[in-house]
């Protein structure tokens, strides 16, 4: 295989494993993408079709499923990720589900967690996979515990479990077995764990929780990543205060610095309930945070 320098402007060497047939099918699909009237018109009617029984999951299968998942199997997923790896690419699986409001439904996501990391030490391409909080903690619970933290100013890592009641507090304390539980199916690998962020009224506990893995994990190694998301205004400082943590407890910060998903439900929430929007006013902004956050990490990447 060809060696290329890396540059993001080589359309050449990025889109390598793909036909010319795939890449006009995927220009036809992000220039649909753009248009917002069909965009809307889309996320309204298709919900409403599925319910319906139309046969239209066919049509999003070869679509936009095609597109962005590797598949609905392991077995699926295994033959794009082996394609991928001829050419070099390293694979992140990315389980995608939130759990269902049950205990059942949150032991069912933890075992699957568990397996995406079983089967992602068996191949030579996968060193991450994506987790979420949501998909084995109850959302009304992850909001109580952040109400909780509400002004507390600074970083404080704490999750105040005494505004609990006794059931809730076993419900947390089976939580954090099923988070340890999959960090130590990783840590026993070669895989290590991304903590995807969540929206911001349910953050602080994901942090705190992810920051406790972390302190119990990263001795060695970087096993546990948290995701910071640099479109809200006040991650950077978060990124700045969390390496202190680290550095303070002896372990290894891992962090997966990204923009972010969520603005619209944000900036729409903070209007609704009249606080301060979390989300940086513009682009420009977040991509200043980013940048810094970026050097930040490189500067002490060697600590």
């Amino acid at each position: 295989m060809e060696a290329y320098p890396i540059s993001f402007d080589n359309t050449e060497a990025a889109f390598a494993y793909k036909s010319d047939k795939e890449l006009k099918k995927a220009r036809f699909l992000f220039s649909s993408m753009g248009n917002h009237f069909l965009v809307k018109f889309g996320t309204m009617v298709t919900p409403w079709a599925i319910k319906a029984g139309l046969p239209i999951k066919g049509l999003i299968k070869s679509t936009i499923f095609d597109q962005f998942v590797g598949g609905e199997t392991l077995e699926e997923t295994a033959r794009v990720a082996d394609k991928l790896e001829k050419f070099g690419v390293h694979v992140i699986l990315d389980y995608g589900v939130e759990g269902k409001e049950g205990e059942e439904s949150f032991d069912h996501s933890c075992e699957e967690f568990i397996n995406v990391i079983r089967y992602a030490a068996t191949q030579p391409n996968m060193p991450f996979i994506s987790i979420k909080v949501t998909g084995f903690a109850r959302f009304g619970l992850l909001e109580k515990l952040d109400k909780a933290a509400t002004g507390h100013s600074g970083f404080t890592g704490m999750i105040h479990t005494e505004v609990l009641t006794a059931e809730e507090k076993q419900e947390w304390e089976r939580v954090v077995e099923r988070m340890n539980r999959i960090i130590d199916a990783a840590a026993s690998t070669k895989v290590s764990v991304l903590v995807d962020a969540e929206e911001t009224w349910i953050q602080d506990p994901v942090d705190a929780l992810t920051m406790q893995m972390m302190e119990k994990y990263n001795k060695q190694r970087p096993i546990v990543y948290n995701t910071i998301q640099l479109y809200r205004h006040d991650r950077l400082q978060f990124l700045k205060e969390s390496f202190k943590e680290a550095v303070n407890k002896s372990f290894i910060l891992g962090a997966k610095l990204v923009r972010g998903a969520y603005m619209e439900k944000e900036r729409k929430r903070a209007e609704e309930l009249k606080y301060t929007s979390p989300i940086q006013p513009d682009k420009e902004s977040s991509d200043r945070d980013y940048n810094e956050a970026v050097k930040f990490s490189i500067n002490n990447i060697d600590r």
